[in-house]
């Protein structure tokens, strides 16, 4: 098998091939180390982070911006998207805060990555 990718883990952008044949897979067309660690990844266990917005009760902001603290296997994105749609918190919220522990089962964390102060009522 073989597969056609644009690397995103540095500026450059370098068009990779990817070919798969049996247990062995090469990557080509990469510039730099990086590029031929993302062609092999992507193509056995291909991984996102993931970023969204939680809602925040009390808060100067009815929102605030989340991500995983690290990757998650592609295919637990809408699973991991579904819990983040159903949590909130309430204000304060403060960068590295976690405001899920394990999303989805992943083991991951779901963290805020801007603070919310309280609205002072």
């Amino acid at each position: 098998m073989k597969q056609e990718l644009t690397c995103i883990r540095c500026p450059m952008g370098c068009q990779l091939t990817v070919e798969i044949s049996g247990d062995s897979v090469t990557v080509s067309g990469n510039t730099c180390p990086r590029g031929a660690d993302y062609g092999k990844k992507e193509v056995t266990a291909p991984t996102r982070i993931v970023t969204s917005s939680v809602k925040v009760r009390g808060g100067e902001l009815p929102l605030v911006s989340v991500k995983t603290a690290s990757d998650i296997p592609k295919d637990k994105i809408f699973d991991v998207m579904a819990e983040i749609r159903r949590c909130y918190t309430d204000a304060p919220v403060y960068v590295g805060d976690i405001l899920i522990a394990d999303a989805a089962g992943t083991g991951c964390a779901i963290v805020a990555t801007r603070n919310v102060e309280r609205v002072n009522s």
